[in-house]
């Protein structure tokens, strides 16, 4: 089944590089369905389908979750400013800033 996720002929990529390429869409495509799912919600009138849409983008953002934990699991620079950015207090552009140097030494 011919796909446009490869921007390399994937005759020529590992197995693992594939693996991450479907991963890597499969984060994308989870984030997109997440915005698409807030837009929906925000106009939304009937609470019934606002309930099962909301539960439907917890499902996405627990796919996005794993989706990103798989692929930062092999890519320890990825991690690295991961570990900075992600779950902090304070300042997001400061986080990152760190999360660069913490990329250089990994």
């Amino acid at each position: 089944m011919p796909t446009d996720q490869y921007h390399e002929p994937a005759a020529d990529l590992s197995q693992e590089i594939r693996t991450f390429a479907r991963m890597a869409a499969s984060l994308q495509e989870e984030a997109e369905a997440i915005g698409w799912y807030e837009q929906r919600m925000s106009l939304e009138r009937d609470p019934t389908a606002k309930a099962i849409m909301e539960d439907a983008q917890e499902e996405e953002f627990k796919h996005f979750a794993m989706a990103l934990e798989f692929l930062s699991r092999r890519k320890p620079k990825w991690r690295a400013v991961l570990r900075s950015v992600l779950f902090q207090e304070g300042d997001i552009v400061e986080h990152g800033e760190k999360g660069e140097e913490a990329e250089k030494k990994a």
